[in-house]
């Protein structure tokens, strides 16, 4: 314990009780747990027992609480009487129903409590209490409770009021005669308690308690004085009592030397020495030196506190975080109330030494990569089937062509050109001339690559438009043998029912190459009225798709593609001027 700091202030062999004090203002009674008996009044007897039995035989509920230590039960609250209760209730109930009996000096407790917390007892703890007190039970007060009751007076927060309340209910008569309120200094009383709230904002916490206890008796004889030191219980803290001058005259010595002048030297010397010798230096000290330098630690040197570059250090990644953050800030304090770092400039120079390298920069991992890959394998799959379709399309128009040219030739069957399949034949000739036009814009570094776009751009129309037009076509061979008997007499040959988109496309570019007359148009405008029949045949068209996709595998690759070019540019420009024709009439 004395290694920690603690100082051995007195001891009681027959309770086997030590009272300790450490630093800050703690006192610590080290008692073994025990059991009493009252045979007489005031009479204790103790017996050695577990700390359940030591909790029930305590003074008030609310001090019958304890915290478990044992490695299973570790922090659980221990409250057999439900103490927790009464101190939320802010009540004060007496343990035993004889105990203001048996044990005399719980009265002068019960009283003391009331004036520290502003507590009040409860009705049967009351009316325990007017009957002891009406019954003289204090006489039997023992030896030991009125040493302890005594100096607890000294060891309250304000123990002026706890002076007052015990002389008002009498039990000052019976602890000591001598010693009243009127004894006290009660204005020197206030400035001490005022003194010892601003060392306490400054982060020094002295204990009062010596310092109180003269203030306390500062009006009483000599005589009752001495007498009064020798009834406390602890003699440590009657050493301390009697010690206050000499440690403040020695704080005195050497905070004026030389090597504590500077400011920071001096600060240092405030926190670190004796906190009850700082208090009573700054309580009694006359000399000027003195009262400058404690004018200075508790008005001027916490202003500079408000001057420390929170945000330079935030800046320089100087955060809370940080293991040393409290002692830079420290450091940086010290510097101010010694008159450095002035400027910014000076304040990062010295904060550069305690700045933590910048974090690495943060890696960021694109999950775009992984779907572009997945297309990329996609890719080559439909590249195949579209080859499949087109290659299958290369040997129907192969196939067919022939047959719907005999057809037309042959039967002289003229297959009237319907509103639709004009438009589509417009709108070919407007891509053509946008892409011709496209073509001429393309720079000669890049014509290579745009012919070959081109190229493949056209495939893939035509192949789009060879699955619209047999659609159309069929739509107009249904509607012809209604305007035209000629046509409607004519038997139709096996190929052409078999594949009428095949032959209709084919038989484009033989129409076109002859100038129609004028009557070729009519059939046209009787094509309106067969709308509804449009959806019956081209169902036909869909079916004969199927074979197309099955014959993927066979297709010829695409180095044969360029070859199929000037055949289907050959017709376009007949069936241009024909268009052109055509509207002029």
């Amino acid at each position: 314990m004395e290694k920690l700091g603690a100082k051995v202030w007195g001891e009681d062999e027959e309770s086997r009780s030590l009272y300790l004090c450490f630093p800050g203002t703690v006192r610590v009674n080290v008692v073994s747990t025990h059991a009493v008996q009252y045979p007489k009044p005031g009479k204790p007897v103790y017996q050695w027992a577990s700390i359940q039995e030591d909790l029930r035989r305590r003074d008030f509920t609310v001090n019958s609480m304890a915290i478990s230590l044992n490695e299973g039960s570790l922090g659980l609250l221990m409250d057999p009487l439900n103490g927790a209760a009464d101190i939320e209730a802010r009540i004060l109930r007496l343990v035993s129903s004889y105990g203001f009996i048996e044990d005399p000096a719980l009265m002068i407790r019960a009283v003391r409590y009331r004036a520290r917390l502003s507590w009040e007892m409860d009705a049967r703890t009351q009316a325990r209490y007017e009957n002891a007190k009406s019954e003289g039970t204090i006489e039997f007060l023992s030896d030991h409770g009125r040493r302890q009751e005594l100096e607890q007076i000294g060891h309250e927060e304000d123990g002026l009021k706890v002076l007052r309340a015990l002389e008002a209910e009498g039990w000052m008569k019976v602890l000591f005669p001598a010693w009243t309120s009127a004894k006290a200094d009660e204005g020197k009383l206030t400035a001490l308690h005022d003194l010892a709230v601003e060392l306490l904002l400054q982060g020094i916490h002295p204990d009062v308690s010596a310092a109180q206890m003269q203030l306390l008796t500062a009006k009483m004889q000599p005589k009752d004085l001495s007498a009064l030191k020798k009834a406390l219980l602890r003699p440590g803290f009657v050493a301390e009592w009697n010690e206050l001058d000499r440690q403040a005259a020695g704080f005195a010595k050497v905070l004026l030397a030389k090597q504590n002048a500077k400011p920071s030297a001096s600060y240092k010397l405030f926190m670190s020495y004796d906190p009850e010798a700082v208090l009573w230096l700054g309580f009694t000290s006359k000399d000027k030196a003195v009262q400058e330098r404690f004018n200075q630690f508790l008005k001027v040197w916490p202003e500079f506190r408000q001057k420390i570059p929170y945000v330079l250090m935030q800046e320089m990644r100087i955060t809370p975080e940080l293991p040393k953050y409290a002692e830079i800030a420290q450091n940086v304090f010290l510097q101010l109330i010694d008159g450095h770092l002035t400027t910014p400039e000076e304040m990062r120079a010295y904060l550069e030494p305690f700045s933590p390298p910048a974090p690495p920069p943060q890696v960021t991992i694109k999950r775009t990569r992984a779907r572009r890959s997945e297309a990329r394998v996609k890719e080559p799959a439909f590249d195949e089937e579209e080859e499949g379709e087109e290659g299958a399309a290369a040997e129907g128009e192969e196939d067919m062509g022939p047959m719907g040219a005999e057809d037309d030739e042959d039967l002289d069957l003229g297959m009237p050109k319907g509103p639709l399949a004009a438009d589509l034949e417009d709108e070919e000739e407007e891509e053509e001339e946008e892409e011709e036009g496209e073509e001429e814009e393309v720079p000669a570094s890049g014509k290579k690559r745009a012919a070959s776009a081109a190229v493949e751009k056209k495939e893939q129309k035509a192949a789009g438009k060879l699955a619209k037009t047999p659609a159309a076509k069929m739509e107009h061979a249904h509607a012809a043998p209604q305007a035209s008997a000629k046509s409607a007499a004519a038997p139709q040959p096996k190929g052409v029912a078999a594949k009428p988109a095949a032959a209709a496309a084919k038989a484009k570019p033989a129409v076109a190459a002859k100038p129609q007359s004028a009557p070729a148009h009519k059939p046209a405008k009787a094509a309106a009225p067969s709308k509804p029949a449009v959806k019956a045949p081209a169902a036909k068209p869909k079916a004969a798709k199927a074979p197309a996709k099955k014959a993927a595998k066979p297709a010829p690759p695409k180095a044969p593609r360029p070859a199929a070019k000037p055949a289907k540019k050959a017709p376009a420009k007949p069936s241009k001027a024909h268009a052109k024709v055509s509207k002029k009439r």
